[in-house]
C-alpha cells in the first residue's frame, strides 16, 4: 500500500500524529496489500545470488522489464521495480520482495502473487536461479551471502551489532510474508492493532518455517522470529503501550519519535546518523545536518526503520510470519482479512485474547519460537486458540462474500493454515520430519523439493 506522503516542511507533532491518522479510508476504501520474500539461488549448486555478473540479481531485475516494470534507482543503480502500484525491492541479502498493489480482495491478491512467481520463474529460467521460500536460510553463513547495493543497508550494518547480536541474521538471512490493512477511524486502528499484535504469536506459530541453520537443526520452529527477539530492543517486540489504557495515534507517534535514527535521505544519498534522536531533528539540533529540521517524508522514511511485529504507518502491518510456498503466501492475507475486516469477527478475535496480561504477551512470542503450536497462550494451549481463531477468520471471510468469477468466496484460501491448526504440526515439524526421514540429512533436498 502506498504511504501517504503530505507536502515537504518542517514538522511539528501534530503532523507527525496526523501522518498516521490521514490513513483512515470508509470500511468501502478499505483494501489489502500482500508482500512476500524468498531467497534466490543458483540452481546449478545452491549458492546465493550476488547483485552482479550474468546470472545476477541486477540481471534478474533487467529480465523483468520485459513484463512492464519500471526500474526504481538509487543513483545510477537499479534497486528494483515498480508497477501499477506495485513494486519489486532487494532486502539486503538479495532476498527478493514483491510488494504488492492495494487491491480488494483475495482473488486478486492470489492472481498478483502467481503472475509475479510466473514472471520471476521466467526470467529465472533463463539465467539458472531458483527461489526457495522458508523464514530462513537453511545452508548458508552470514559471510557467504553477497551485500545488496542500497545505502540504507550500509548503515544498518553497521549500526545492527552496536544494539543486538541477531540483526545482521535478520538482514542477511530471512524471509517473511506479510499483509497491510487500513483501518477506519483511530478507535478502529486501536481495536485491530490490539487484537493483532496479541494474536501475532498465533500466526507465527501456524506459519512457522525456519528450523534450519548452516545445514543442520538449529533448535527452532521459527529462527526468523527468535532472531527478532535479539535484533534491536529499541525498535522491536509486542509493544506492551498498545495494551494501556489511552493508546491513541498520538502514543505511537511519541514511540516512534524515542526509536534511534538510522538515516537521512537528501538528494538521493543516505546520510548516516544511526542513534540519533528524531526529536533532536525537529530541533534543529543533528550534527550530521546542523540547522535543519525534518520533512514529513523523513518521518515516514523513519517508520520504515522501526520493526514491531504490528507496525502502524498509514495502514497496519502484519509482520509476524516465516515465508513458505505458494499456498501459504496467500493463506497469511486471508488470516488476516478474515479477523480485521469483519466486525463480528473482530470482536470474537478480541474475545480470544482480550484477557491476556501485558507481559504474556511477550512470554508466548518467545515460546512459539521453539514450541510452535505446542507452546501456552494464556491458559490454552497455542493448538487451541489457532483452531479458535482460523475458524473465525473462515467466518470473517464468508460474511465478506467476496466471490471470484467462479462465484466461490474467499474461505478456500485458509484450508492450508486449517489443517495445520487441526493437527497441531506446524510446517517447520513437517520439513524437520523430511530431513530425518526422507533426506537423511541432506538439506540440499530442499532446494530441489521446495523451490518454487
Amino acid at each position: 500500500m502506498a504511504d501517504v506522503i503530505c507536502d515537504e516542511r518542517p514538522l511539528v507533532f501534530e503532523d507527525l500524529v496526523g501522518w498516521f491518522s490521514a490513513g483512515a479510508k470508509a470500511k468501502s476504501e478499505w483494501r489489502i496489500g500482500a508482500e512476500h520474500e524468498k531467497f534466490p539461488f543458483h540452481l546449478a549448486d545452491h549458492s546465493p545470488v550476488p547483485y552482479e555478473g550474468p546470472a545476477g540479481i541486477h540481471a534478474l531485475l533487467q529480465g523483468l522489464m520485459r513484463f512492464g516494470w519500471t526500474g526504481v534507482y538509487e543513483g545510477e543503480t537499479l534497486i528494483g521495480l515498480e508497477r501499477a502500484g506495485a513494486n519489486v525491492s532487494l532486502e539486503p541479502g538479495g532476498q527478493f520482495e514483491l510488494s504488492g498493489a492495494p487491491l480488494q480482495d483475495l482473488h486478486e491478491i492470489c492472481a498478483e502473487t502467481g503472475g509475479h512467481l510466473t514472471e520471476v520463474k521466467a526470467v529465472a529460467d533463463e539465467l539458472g536461479l531458483g527461489f526457495l521460500g522458508l523464514g530462513f536460510t537453511p545452508t548458508w553463513t552470514r559471510d557467504q551471502i553477497p551485500v545488496m547495493p542500497k545505502g540504507r543497508y550500509k548503515i544498518m550494518r553497521a549500526y545492527m551489532p552496536k544494539v543486538g547480536n541477531l540483526g545482521l541474521d535478520m538482514m542477511f538471512r530471512t524471509c517473511t510474508v506479510q499483509v497491510n490493512l487500513d483501518f477506519g477511524s483511530e478507535v478502529d486502528m486501536v481495536k485491530k492493532f490490539r487484537t493483532s499484535l496479541a494474536l501475532q504469536p498465533i500466526a507465527t506459530a501456524l506459519f512457522a518455517n525456519s528450523p534450519f541453520t548452516e545445514g543442520r537443526p538449529n533448535g527452532f520452529l521459527s529462527a526468523r522470529a527468535n532472531i527478532w527477539t535479539d535484533t534491536d530492543p529499541d525498535r522491536t517486540g509486542m509493544l506492551d503501550f498498545v495494551f494501556r489504557d489511552g493508546f491513541e495515534f498520538a502514543t505511537y507517534a511519541n514511540y516512534a519519535l524515542d526509536v534511534p535514527m538510522y538515516f537521512v535521505k537528501r538528494e538521493g544519498r543516505y546520510i548516516d546518523v544511526a542513534g540519533r534522536s528524531f526529536r533532536d531533528f525537529m530541533e534543529g539540533r543533528l550534527p550530521e545536518l546542523p540547522g535543519e529540521r525534518p520533512t514529513i517524508k523523513d518521518w515516514a522514511d523513519h517508520v520504515t526503520t522501526i520493526f514491531p511485529e504490528v507496525r502502524l504507518k498509514n495502514y497496519l502491518e502484519m509482520r509476524g510470519a516465516d515465508a513458505g510456498p505458494w499456498s501459504r503466501l496467500c493463506a497469511l492475507p486471508a488470516l488476516w482479512t478474515g479477523l480485521l475486516y469483519d466486525d463480528a469477527a473482530l470482536e470474537a478475535a478480541w474475545d480470544v485474547c482480550k484477557d491476556w496480561s501485558i507481559e504474556s504477551h511477550e512470554t508466548l512470542r518467545r515460546d512459539v519460537t521453539r514450541l510452535g503450536l505446542k507452546a501456552q497462550a494464556g491458559k490454552r494451549s497455542a493448538q487451541d486458540v489457532a483452531r479458535e481463531v482460523v475458524a473465525i477468520a473462515r467466518q470473517g471471510l464468508k460474511a465478506r462474500n467476496r466471490l471470484s468469477g467462479g462465484m466461490v468466496d474467499e474461505t478456500g484460501y485458509l484450508t492450508e493454515l486449517e489443517d495445520i491448526a487441526e493437527t497441531g504440526i506446524t510446517p517447520a515439524e513437517r520439513l524437520l520430519d523430511l530431513y530425518h526421514g526422507p533426506w537423511a540429512g541432506d538439506l540440499t533436498k530442499a532446494y530441489e523439493t521446495l523451490a518454487f
